[in-house]
C-alpha cells in the first residue's frame, strides 16, 4: 500500500482562520502549492490504482496532520501485516509507515540507507500515478469551481469511476 496526499485547486475560497502565530490567514491557501486548494489523502495499490480517498482538508494542512486525523487510525491494524510506503512528508507517522531516510546535516548516508531510500522512492512513484489517474482523467478535479469543502465528494466519485475503469468494481 502507498500513502500519499494531493492538492486539488479551487477558486471559491474565503474562509479565514487564526494561525499558530496568532495572525489571520486564509484557511484554504496552500503555501506549498502557492494556490487555494484542498488536501486529500489516499491509499494507492502497489500497481498504482487508487483504493481509498479521505475527506478534504484545507490546503494549509500538512500531510502528516491530515494523515493522523483521517488515515492512520483506520490503517493502524493493517500496518502490522502490510507495510505502507510514504514520502518524507509523513515522517513520524509511526511503525509500519516506511519513509526514505533523510540525509544527515553532516556527512553522508551509508550505502544501505541510500539503497533503501532509492527503493522506497522508486516504489512510491506508484502513489503519484494513482492520484494522476484521478486528477488527469477526470476534468472535474483539474480545477474545482465549487466550494472547496465539496472536493472530497468529487474525489470519491472519481475514485469509484476509476476503479470501475480498472475493473476493480464490476
Amino acid at each position: 500500500m502507498i500513502l500519499d496526499g494531493t492538492m486539488i485547486s479551487s477558486d471559491r475560497c474565503s474562509d479565514k482562520k487564526t494561525s499558530r502565530k496568532g495572525t489571520e490567514i486564509d484557511k484554504w491557501y496552500s503555501g506549498k502549492a502557492h494556490e487555494h486548494a484542498g488536501l486529500v489523502q489516499g491509499i494507492i495499490s502497489p500497481d498504482g490504482v487508487p483504493l481509498w480517498a479521505s475527506e478534504v482538508r484545507p490546503g494549509s494542512t500538512h500531510d502528516i496532520t491530515a494523515a493522523r486525523e483521517l488515515v492512520l487510525p483506520a490503517l493502524l491494524p493493517w500496518l502490522k501485516v502490510f507495510p505502507c510506503l510514504a514520502d518524507s512528508g509523513y515522517e513520524g507517522a509511526g511503525a509500519g509507515v516506511l519513509i526514505p531516510v533523510k540525509k544527515p546535516a553532516e556527512g553522508d548516508l551509508d550505502t544501505d540507507a541510500k539503497c533503501r531510500s532509492m527503493l522506497l522512492r522508486g516504489l512510491h512513484c506508484q502513489g503519484e500515478r494513482g492520484f494522476a489517474l484521478l486528477k488527469e482523467r477526470w476534468r472535474a478535479l483539474q480545477h474545482v469551481t465549487v466550494s472547496p469543502a465539496q472536493i472530497g465528494d468529487i474525489v470519491k466519485a472519481a475514485l469509484v469511476l476509476t476503479q470501475i475503469e480498472h475493473k476493480m468494481i464490476v
